[in-house]
């Protein structure tokens, strides 16, 4: 029986102490500033990223490169390994179009070789919760077809939800009009929004100032918790260069949800690009997101 590794992508905000400890291979997401493009032998320390970015700068996101993906699982291929590969959401990147055009195409070359690509229909540290259970789960005996229908099983039920400081970079993304960011900046609103699975991003309204909306974001994962929260999944918190904020919030977690195993990180520049300093995330496995109470 070939042995299996577990792979994922760079905008799964895997922290280093984890890719280095379960052998993870990452594909990276790309970033640039101008001409420089950043992501994979070139990075920026996400502090640098985001107080550019306040300073002005507007860098763009890329995706994954086609050629860099091919080289990660050739190598794998090679060494006698089958992959699964947890991809970023369809819903917000072409990354995971990508990777199923690489994996169809090493399949015809390794026909005794499994690769698998599941769209994991989320973001960030929600991608990370489910790395970090495939591997346990393949620590604990389960077989490939079992990693891989399980990963398909509770992906829905990973609940993504942030605030983000600065309206400008929502707006110019797309995601809200300039007249909605005007006045809500004047109004110091701060939106509060989800990861669907049809379309990426989902309202679910706003608070007045930054204490409110965290607030709101411990509220929000309270309602869709469930009645019996399983807490041997770990709790993901993301930030835009705000670790303080982030530590506020994982406070409030613990205080009003129990849950204890809390992973802070930064949120990668190639997500930071669409989110902006600031911005905050709250990440966590719930009542699958169709059935969430919005």
């Amino acid at each position: 029986m070939r042995d299996f590794v577990i792979t994922t992508d760079s905008n799964s905000d895997l922290p280093r102490e984890y890719i280095e400890k379960l052998g993870t291979v990452i594909i990276p997401q790309y970033y640039s500033f101008g001409d420089t493009v950043y992501g994979d032998t070139l990075h920026m320390p996400p502090a640098e990223f985001y107080e550019r970015m306040r300073s002005g700068e507007l860098p763009q996101s890329q995706a994954n490169n086609p050629a860099v993906i091919e080289d990660r699982f050739r190598t794998l291929l090679n060494s006698g390994k089958d992959i699964i590969h947890l991809a970023f959401s369809s819903a917000l990147s072409g990354s995971y179009n990508n990777v199923c055009m690489v994996a169809r195409e090493l399949s015809e070359e390794y026909p005794d070789a499994k690769i698998t690509v599941i769209d994991t229909l989320n973001v960030s540290l929600g991608e990370s919760i489910l790395v970090i259970r495939a591997n346990e789960l393949k620590t604990g005996g389960a077989s490939y077809e079992e990693v891989a229908e399980t990963l398909e099983q509770i992906k829905n039920h990973i609940n993504v939800q942030f605030t983000v400081d600065d309206l400008f970079h929502l707006q110019r993304g797309g995601r809200i009009s300039k007249a909605v960011a005007v006045v809500g900046s004047a109004l110091n609103l701060k939106p509060f929004l989800y990861v669907n699975n049809a379309d990426g991003l989902s309202s679910a309204g706003t608070a007045r100032g930054r204490k409110k909306s965290i607030q709101a974001l411990v509220d929000r994962m309270k309602d869709t918790l469930g009645e019996n929260p399983d807490y041997s999944f770990p709790v993901g918190i993301v930030h835009g260069n705000c670790l303080q904020d982030a530590q506020d919030l994982a406070e409030r977690v613990k205080k009003s949800t129990g849950f204890t195993n809390i992973i802070i990180n930064d949120i990668s520049p190639s997500i930071g690009t669409h989110a902006g300093p600031g911005a905050l995330g709250l990440l966590y496995y719930g009542q699958p997101k169709a059935e969430a109470k919005q």
